[in-house]
Order: C-alpha cells, then sequence, then structure tokens
C-alpha cells in the first residue's frame, strides 16, 4: 500500500511539516483541526459552542474531499483548555454522529493549543 496526501482548500492549511490527512489504504487520518475559518481567514473565538462547529467543519472538509463521511469515522481525540467547556462540546459534537454508530473516542485538557485556540480535534476513519 501507498500512502496518499489528501488536502483541500476549505479547511485551513497546515502550520508545520504536516498534511490535512493522509489516506492508508482503506483508513484516513485527519490531522488536530482548529476553529479556523479558511473562507473568512479568521479565528473562530466567539464561544465553544461556535469554535467545536467550526473544528468539526473543518474535518468534514477534509472528510468530503478524501471520500469519507462523518459515518466512517472510528475514532476521535479532543484537546481542549477547560475541561469546563466538557458539556458544550458535545452538544455540538454528538449533531455530526449517529449516536448507535458513534467513534470511539478520548478528551483530554491540555495547557496550550496552537494558536491558543480552546480546542482541536483529530480523526481516523476507515471504509
Amino acid at each position: 500500500m501507498k500512502k496518499e496526501i489528501v488536502n483541500t482548500t476549505q479547511a485551513p492549511a497546515p502550520i508545520g511539516p504536516y498534511n490535512q490527512s493522509v489516506k492508508f489504504g482503506n483508513m484516513l487520518f485527519v490531522s488536530g483541526q482548529i476553529p479556523y475559518d479558511e473562507a473568512n481567514k479568521q479565528l473562530i473565538n466567539t464561544g465553544i459552542s461556535d469554535e467545536t462547529h467550526q473544528v468539526m467543519k473543518n474535518i468534514g472538509y477534509i472528510l468530503h474531499e478524501a471520500g469519507f463521511t462523518f459515518d466512517n469515522v472510528v475514532k476521535a481525540t479532543i484537546f481542549i483548555k477547560d475541561m469546563e467547556d466538557f458539556s458544550a462540546i458535545n452538544e455540538v459534537y454528538a449533531q455530526y454522529f449517529n449516536p448507535d454508530t458513534a467513534p470511539a473516542r478520548e478528551c483530554v485538557q491540555v495547557a496550550r493549543l496552537p494558536r491558543d485556540v480552546n480546542i482541536e480535534i483529530s480523526v481516523i476513519c476507515g471504509k
């Protein structure tokens, strides 16, 4: 198998030596996405719900470019700056997944994230 780089102009460009996602066989590994709106070239910082929606939109753009959907997500990792935001994040996150087939997941609080955002999410998909 050969790895294939999958990027889209709809999601934020990487800010380091990595790609938005890598497809390997029937798997897709999506790099952590932050609440940056590529269309308007601005960081969304209007509250954790808006920020989470933007992160999920960015993930959706990448999934679409690679020929995947949220139904293909098997694992998600959520990094947040404040565990007090956990419930609000879950409310938004749940809108993108069928509860009966939602992916495995962990959510961890961290001291700092790129661009000082409040949330970052990465996913792994399979077909």
